[in-house]
């Protein structure tokens, strides 16, 4: 059940969903991203403030849902727009990405309404990334625009359940839970069992040829314990059982990453070869994934400094690779020798490196290497001496260009 916050704060891309509806009929509207982000709460609101009528449909909860299932709901969608007699009418399908076939059934349905000058407007949502762009690229090609909703910024929730940057560094950026904070081993336990478990279940061993599912929420595992560190694949290899080789690893790694879960940096070269065979360097997408599988609790871990440091160091990552998520750019790490600079981040061929430096030690000594190696247009330093790591979460990574 959604909370009263929920349903009443708008997410800044509600706006963008709405003016994109509200234009004539051209493109397929695809809205994607990780489980409990607000995708359907934000059509909701859209629904909500749309003058015409709408038909929504989700095949969450229908077993084994094919092109005939969604056949139907088009139908439906026509059948109810003939009767209104309205202008205009959209259709909303919520989880298509588990309709089999689901790419070619929608192309099929949309050129026919096209062809026959009806003006149905569509949106389609989804929480598996991997498999929508797979459909797009296949069968849909010209045909959509995608909208990536990313995990909570820390302004979001700020704005929405009133947090400190220091609460939002811990308990994350899922809306659903946020209520649930004052029993923090309730909130453990529905983060666990609710969200995570969840999310590689459906979203991915569902949907995904798995060969080795137990491997693969093992890999899980060791990347939240070592999230913000650089791994390699030969000493994962020597940490899990049964671990194949390392191209196995890297399939997982990007199964995980296309959930919202869980990245694997790559370290920054210009030499692409170089870049694809670099060592990860772990990246929860959300500090929630961390925090919710340690036995501390939030004052406890605020008494650790160097653990304390590791959880900001997460939340920076977290906000990064969510904003190059939402808006195109790229995000990897840099390291040469001893020296190694936490983040870079790159856009239409200008680069911006990024120090976190959250703990008592505040000297950046990995840029001038950097700048000397790397000639980047911008060097930023988070923390006491640079930038207060509670501003920058505030700040758009966008907007660093």
């Amino acid at each position: 059940m959604l909370s009263k916050f929920e349903i009443m704060y708008e997410r800044p891309y509600l706006k963008d969903i709405k003016s994109r509806i509200e234009e004539p009929r051209r493109f397929i509207q695809v809205i994607m991203g990780p489980r409990q982000v607000g995708k359907t709460t934000l059509v909701n609101q859209l629904t909500d403030a749309y003058g015409y009528p709408f038909h929504f449909a989700t095949a969450d909860a229908v077993p084994a849902a094919g092109g005939a299932w969604l056949e139907q709901q088009w139908e439906a969608a026509r059948l109810m727009f003939e009767q209104r007699a309205a202008p205009e009418f959209l259709l909303v399908i919520d989880e298509i990405q588990k309709i089999q076939n689901w790419s070619e059934t929608v192309k099929l349905l949309w050129d026919t309404d096209s062809r026959e000058q009806r003006n149905i407007k569509v949106i389609l949502l989804g929480s598996s990334r991997l498999l929508l762009q797979q459909g797009l690229t296949e069968s849909l090609a010209g045909r959509f625009e995608t909208s990536y909703l990313g995990h909570w910024s820390f302004a979001e929730m700020r704005d929405a359940f009133g947090w400190d940057a220091p609460t939002y560094c811990w308990f994350g950026a899922y809306p659903g839970a946020a209520t649930l904070i004052d029993d923090e081993n309730r909130w453990k336990r529905y983060v666990h069992d609710s969200l995570i478990e969840t999310s590689i279940s459906r979203d991915i061993l569902m949907l995904t040829r798995v060969d080795k599912p137990a491997l693969m929420k093992r890999l899980f595992e060791l990347g939240y314990v070592y999230s913000g560190k650089i791994v390699a694949y030969t000493k994962m290899l020597g940490q899990l059982v049964d671990a194949g080789n390392t191209t196995t690893l890297a399939h997982y790694l990007g199964l995980l990453n296309t959930a919202g879960l869980l990245s694997g940096l790559e370290k920054y070269d210009s030499k692409l070869v170089r870049k694809r065979s670099s060592s990860p360097k772990f990246q929860v997408h959300n500090t929630a994934l961390i925090s919710a599988q340690r036995d501390e609790q939030f004052d406890e871990i605020r008494q650790q400094p160097d653990e304390w440091g590791h959880i900001v160091e997460s939340a920076i990552g977290a906000h990064l690779i969510n904003g190059a998520f939402t808006d195109g750019w790229q995000l990897s790490y840099w390291r040469e020798g001893g020296y190694e600079v936490d983040f870079v981040l790159e856009r239409r061929g200008r680069v911006i490196g990024v120090e976190v430096k959250s703990g008592n030690t505040q000297t950046g000594i990995n840029m001038p290497a950097f700048r000397k190696a790397v000639a980047p247009d911008k060097m930023l330093l988070v923390g006491k001496s640079g930038i207060p790591w509670e501003e920058f979460l505030t700040i758009n990574p966008s907007d660093l260009f």
